[in-house]
Formats: structure tokens, C-alpha cells, sequence
């Protein structure tokens, strides 16, 4: 299951991405949307079941009496969103993958603003400009339903999933659209020999999946997982832990042969109809109220650390140090070589 593999110069500009995200769908603003009334903050790619977003942004309007709904978005097709409104801007704040960041700088589609108490998190995880800040990180791991698996073991590592055994049970979102997708196979590539200039590893990876019947999703799909129709979805740590609370028969596996941690970053839409508001959100998220409700959806706050109840329901530390960090610009500077190579080589 060999393939040669062709690298393209990572060069590619944000407009080309921007154009082969536009099938993607779903780009209009949340339903029942209004804009510069001074009620309201949009938040692009915020879905309720994704963390603890739905709590987040409910606890911002009974603090402020400002309306945020949720937006079931991706970061592609908020990009792509972002790009086809610059005229004409809908959404005020924007949250997507790291891998997101050079390219929403490159669109010109944020602003800088740097929220009250991001100068706290460190240099590395946001632009020096205050385009965008990380505002928590999550980890790649396995949310395996145990009561759906036909009788099969607990995966516990990448090559597990290529068994016979797991033949349609494992699922995760498609990487041309998803940043979560797309740092999934950037985990796996690393974790079976590959660098962020050679996909070679990973694409024979994620071919070898296919073959056996994996499939992959545009949208956030952990509701898959609590009902069985995907046991095995490969997604964030923090999504898996949620699902347990909820009462699902759910494990969170670190894959043994490695993963990757993912920082999600925030910034202030350039043009903002309701850009008061928005400034408002982001403070709120930088704030200790607002790092403790993402921590309390099991995304690691970017300032303090997780509280001790949360971090006593968590997989051990000696699990997470199987998850690395990586120059997180150039993962993003290499997205549409890896896009090219995936539709080509990969493909569903």
C-alpha cells in the first residue's frame, strides 16, 4: 500500500483554499441572525455540542444580556464564510484550528485586538499583533464506544484500526475542511514515521483506513459516537470526555505509537457589525470564568491549568506526554499540499 508521493511547494495562497472550501456548505450565519442591533455577538464555528461551547457562550448572554448563539460551522467553512463576507461582514468573532491562523491573517479577515488578559498566554500560541490567541488546547485521541465494537478489543493504537476487526466502525472528520480533521492525519503521519514535509506515512495510513471502511464527516460528529453509528471516531480528547459525562459507555485512548496536542485560536472578525460586542466575548473567554468553562468541558485553558476535579476524570499525564507539539504555522503553511495529496492519494 505504497504510493509515491509528489511534494507541492507550500505556497498556495489563503483565496485558493478559500475557493476549494466553498463546496463545503453551510456557510450562511446562524439562523434567525441580526447584525449591528447591539444585542448580539456571532461566533463563527461554535457548536453547542462541541467542549463546552454551548455552556460557554450561554453564561456569556446571562452575564451580558447579549444574544451569541452557537454556529455549527467547521474552520474551513468559516474561512470560506469569512472571505465570501469580507464586503459585507456577518460574524463579529471567529474560532477555528491553528492551522487555520496564517491563512485568516493572509485573508485579512481579522483585526488585531488582544483581550484583556491574553497577554498572559505565551508568545508562541498567539500573533504578535493580537490577530488571534489560542484560547484553549485539546488533544487527538480515540472516543471509542465500547458497546458497539461486535466484540473487538479497545483500540490502543494507530495501526490497531487497520485490523479486520474494526472493518466500518472508525470515522473522523474530513481533513479537507476540518481543522480537527485535518490535525488528525497530521497526528498520525507523525506518529508512523512522517514529518510535516513528508505525508507519505500518513497518507498510506489513512488509504489503509479506507480500505477498511472508515469514514469521514464534515460537522462535529460525537453523536454519532453515543448512538454506536460510529464507535470508533478519532477527534479531540475533550469531545470524548464529554460523552462519558453524558452517560455514554465511552474509553479516550491516546494512540501508544503517539498524537498531537491542538491549540484552537480566537480573534476579532475585521469589520465586525457588532464589534463592541465582540471585544466583550473575547474578554469574556480570556477571563476566569470563562477559561474555567472551557475547562470544565475538558479543554485545557491556555492560562492557569485544569482545575482538580477536572483533571482527576482525565487520562494520566504519562498518557498526554505521548502527544506533541509542532510548529503549528508551518502545519498550517503546509495545509493545501496536504489537501492536493489527500484528494488525490485518499480521497472518499
Amino acid at each position: 500500500m505504497s504510493h509515491r508521493h509528489t511534494v507541492i511547494p507550500a505556497t498556495a495562497t489563503a483565496a485558493a483554499l478559500a475557493l476549494a472550501l466553498t463546496s463545503c456548505g453551510n456557510v450562511a450565519a446562524p439562523e434567525g441572525t441580526a447584525t449591528g442591533d447591539g444585542e448580539i455577538v456571532i461566533t463563527y464555528n461554535s457548536p453547542t455540542e462541541w467542549g463546552n461551547y454551548g455552556r460557554v457562550l450561554s453564561t456569556f448572554t446571562e452575564r451580558t444580556g447579549i444574544q451569541a448563539p452557537n454556529d455549527p460551522k467547521n474552520s474551513g467553512q468559516a474561512l470560506a464564510a469569512l472571505q465570501a463576507e469580507k464586503g459585507a461582514p456577518v460574524a463579529d468573532v471567529a474560532y477555528t484550528g491553528i492551522a487555520f491562523a496564517e491563512q485568516l491573517t493572509d485573508a485579512e479577515v481579522l483585526q488585531d485586538y488582544i483581550p484583556e488578559g491574553a497577554d498572559q498566554v505565551s508568545d508562541d500560541l498567539r500573533d504578535p499583533d493580537g490577530a488571534w490567541t489560542t484560547v484553549h488546547t485539546g488533544t487527538i485521541a480515540f472516543i471509542v464506544n465500547e458497546d458497539h465494537l461486535d466484540g473487538a478489543p479497545v483500540p490502543t493504537g494507530w495501526e490497531d484500526l487497520l485490523e479486520p476487526e474494526y472493518e466500518g466502525l472508525v470515522g473522523y472528520l474530513d481533513p479537507t475542511q476540518a481543522a480537527v480533521g485535518y490535525s488528525v492525519a497530521t497526528a498520525a503521519n507523525l506518529a508512523l514515521g512522517g514529518t510535516l514535509e513528508d505525508w507519505g506515512p500518513g497518507l498510506d495510513y489513512l488509504d489503509g483506513l479506507k480500505e477498511n471502511g472508515a469514514s469521514t464527516s464534515a460537522q462535529t460528529a460525537t453523536a454519532k459516537v453515543a448512538q454506536g453509528e460510529i464507535p470508533i471516531l478519532i477527534d479531540t480528547d475533550f469531545n470524548g470526555y464529554k460523552l462519558r459525562d453524558e452517560g455514554a459507555d465511552v474509553s479516550v485512548v491516546i494512540p501508544e505509537e503517539g498524537s498531537l496536542q491542538i491549540p484552537y485560536i480566537v480573534g476579532l472578525v475585521a469589520g465586525a457589525p457588532n464589534e463592541d460586542n465582540g471585544r466583550e466575548l473575547l474578554d469574556f473567554y480570556f477571563s476566569e470564568e470563562g477559561q474555567g468553562l472551557f475547562a470544565a468541558g475538558y479543554m485545557r485553558p491556555v492560562i492557569g491549568d485544569l482545575p482538580e476535579d477536572v483533571a482527576e476524570r482525565v487520562l494520566p499525564d504519562e498518557d498526554y506526554e505521548r502527544a506533541v507539539t509542532i510548529d503549528y504555522i508551518e502545519q498550517g503553511a503546509r495545509q493545501q499540499e496536504f489537501i492536493e495529496l489527500y484528494q488525490d492519494e485518499v480521497g472518499f
